[in-house]
């Protein structure tokens, strides 16, 4: 992609493939933020209507270093938004069940219906990030994951169902602060383990593969867009305005 959008100021994220490229510096003042972030959930509930009215099937992945902002980000989106036509999945290790079948299968039982919204905390990209990482499949398994997961989205898309992946980025430091944080305040400890620590310790092995995943996945019709996470403001704006802008350009045939 071009880099010419490396350094938009209009709050969306540059179409970029590469974590080294994204400004971590970037910030937003406190007012600036309340009043985009109030205007996009009021287009968010709009668009909404317009989902459940064209029958449009949308769904919108995160996927991130520990600690980015996933959490926040994915609250800001869907705060305002009528319960009944959304699902949050929250994807976590999976079930010995789940095991016995091939690990797309517990993601197609995931995705929404016609004038619905899924949203994956985590996803099947757990195949090209943790598992090769923690050994959890096959050099073979990985290089074949990769036209997999392309397959899968494109199915996806000759479907009709509008597709975004969003990563959100921090840099170590900024890990750092915010594990300890975590681990200092009494209503953040549960977001805090002992395995998160150690996951640490493989930062940049995750944004080697990382790098890897967006150069073999991107496309027209699932698009990764990689967000600046050091301010949690900043990285909030920038993914709820992403969404709004795909959503109002999607049409449904």
């Amino acid at each position: 992609m071009s880099k010419k959008s490396k350094n938009n100021t209009n709050g969306k994220p540059g179409r970029l493939l590469s974590l080294a490229d994204l400004d971590l510096a970037r910030k937003i003042k406190h007012k600036e933020y309340d009043a985009q972030l109030y205007q996009l959930q009021i287009d968010l509930v709009r668009l909404q209507r317009l989902i459940v009215d064209t029958g449009m099937r949308v769904v919108i992945i995160f996927e991130g270093m520990d600690a980015a902002g996933k959490g926040g980000a994915i609250k800001r989106l869907v705060q305002f938004l009528d319960p009944r036509g959304l699902e949050v999945h929250a994807i976590g290790a999976p079930s010995p069940q789940e095991l016995s079948h091939h690990y797309l299968r517990r993601f197609w039982l995931r995705l929404p219906s016609k004038g619905r919204i899924a949203i994956f905390d985590r996803s099947w990209y757990g195949r090209m990030l943790v598992e090769p990482i923690e050994g959890f499949n096959t050099p073979e398994e990985y290089e074949r994951s990769k036209e997999e997961i392309r397959q899968f989205e494109k199915h996806l898309a000759d479907d009709h169902y509008c597709l975004m992946k969003f990563w959100l980025h921090i840099d170590k430091d900024e890990q750092f602060r915010r594990f300890k944080s975590r681990t200092e305040d009494p209503l953040k400890k549960w977001k805090i383990t002992k395995e998160d620590w150690r996951n640490r310790e493989k930062y940049d092995e995750y944004f080697k593969y990382a790098e890897a995943m967006f150069k073999e996945t991107d496309a027209p019709h699932a698009p990764w867009f990689l967000v600046p996470g050091n301010s949690k403001l900043y990285s909030r704006i920038m993914v709820l305005s992403t969404v709004v802008e795909v959503l109002d350009n999607f049409r449904v045939p």
